[in-house]
């Protein structure tokens, strides 16, 4: 394992956290990680920040951190790929002798005692675009649920993908997250609980879409060689690949069939020297059981178009052949963007997912999405084993 590799972790209480501020969150995540890899915060030569939807934490966390004479110091922000281009961005440094020891860090609090997430992301208090911009606004298109929804329909109808496929994501997800003591659901999920779970946004039902949390999460990239040194098992960081194809939904495009997953996906794997076939298991971005789905397909686990038969079978819950969110993702366990995958690649990496620790964790495919099917981002991880 040459390289890079992510030897701290930090992860705060997430979920209904109303009494801390996304920067006191944010510099909590830190020192926690670089505890957990037994450095000193003077040791921290990089911070990488990506901010929430709160606009914070920004450069200043720097300040609050106490840390001075930075090497390297950047806000990195696209949405929900944000954190695996951060940790991409530290490796190469870490790589090119840049830094030693990179911080990265995502938080936020969207949740508000008496709010709602379509407050958080998308409802009554933000504004909308002026203009001709603003038409979708019109037809009340103005959270993600409804162009998620908009997208999975598309798959529905040109590939046959039913409710009830989509359902068995969520099932799967929720049996992991049992076994995960971080996670805001665990209690047990049954199919026709799903299917009888409000409609959101035709057809994603509640049980279709991710969590809102509070709380912030952080990792310290360093070099693979240093990290064997340091407090824990190191995790490789043996590629990534990114791909921003926008949103686009005009006339014949391939809106809700083709994510950039397909482009970042391929050339992640390509830099780590692997295929899909090496992959041990998968810590995927689960906005919605959707994004799950076409995820896979792009990737290149099963056929274009056959992703709700290849989920159906049971095959990424525990017991299955391809471990998939086995802390129970952003449906299950709590919401902090890319960050969630993140963490329970690290968690699995190490070997210290406890119950649900997977059997083999040399290959960890790990996707982060961002807006609506606009922004991707891959990571290939390994395990000490590797």
């Amino acid at each position: 394992m040459g390289g890079a590799a992510i030897a701290g972790l930090g992860l705060t209480d997430v979920g209904k956290i109303y009494d801390r501020s996304a920067t006191d969150l944010a510099a909590e995540a830190v020192r926690l990680a670089a505890a957990d890899a037994g450095l000193a915060m003077s040791e921290v030569d990089g911070l990488l920040v990506t901010p929430g939807v709160r606009g914070a934490p920004r450069l200043s966390l720097q300040k609050v951190l106490g840390l001075t004479d930075l090497r390297l110091l950047a806000e990195i922000s696209a949405l929900g790929a944000g954190p695996a281009v951060m940790i991409a961005h530290a490796a190469a440094a870490i790589e090119r002798g840049e830094a030693t020891a990179v911080a990265c860090v995502f938080a936020d609090t969207p949740l508000k005692p008496q709010g709602s997430g379509r407050d958080a992301f998308g409802g009554s208090g933000r504004s909308l675009p002026k203009g001709f911009a603003g038409y979708h606004a019109g037809i009340g298109a103005v959270t993600p649920n409804l162009f998620y929804a908009l997208a999975a329909r598309r798959h529905f109808e040109t590939y046959g993908t039913t409710s009830e496929q989509l359902g068995a994501i969520a099932v799967a997800q929720r049996a992991w997250a049992a076994y995960n003591p971080d996670a805001q659901h665990r209690a047990p999920l049954t199919l026709a609980e799903h299917q009888n779970s409000p409609l959101i946004a035709d057809p994603l039902r509640l049980l279709d879409c991710c969590l809102v949390s509070n709380g912030a999460a952080a990792v310290i990239v360093t070099s693979a060689e240093r990290a064997r040194d340091l407090a824990q098992p190191p995790v490789g960081v043996l590629g990534w690949g990114q791909a921003h194809p926008g949103r686009v939904m005009h006339h014949d495009s391939r809106f809700g069939l083709r994510t950039g997953a397909a482009e970042a996906g391929p050339r992640a794997l390509r830099m780590a020297g692997v295929t899909v076939d090496d992959v041990d298991l998968l810590q995927l971005y689960d906005c919605y059981t959707y994004t799950v789905l076409v995820t896979l397909e792009d990737y290149g686990f099963c056929p274009k178009g056959e992703g709700g038969t290849f989920v159906a079978d049971g095959r990424l819950a525990p017991g299955g052949s391809l471990p998939c969110n086995t802390g129970g993702g952003q449906l299950s366990a709590y919401y902090l963007t890319g960050f969630t995958p993140i963490v329970e690649a690290v968690i699995q990496g190490r070997g210290q997912a406890g119950a649900r620790q997977a059997a083999r964790r040399d290959v960890i495919m790990v996707s982060g999405n961002g807006g609506i099917l606009e922004h991707h981002a891959t990571l290939i991880l390994s395990g000490a084993g590797r």
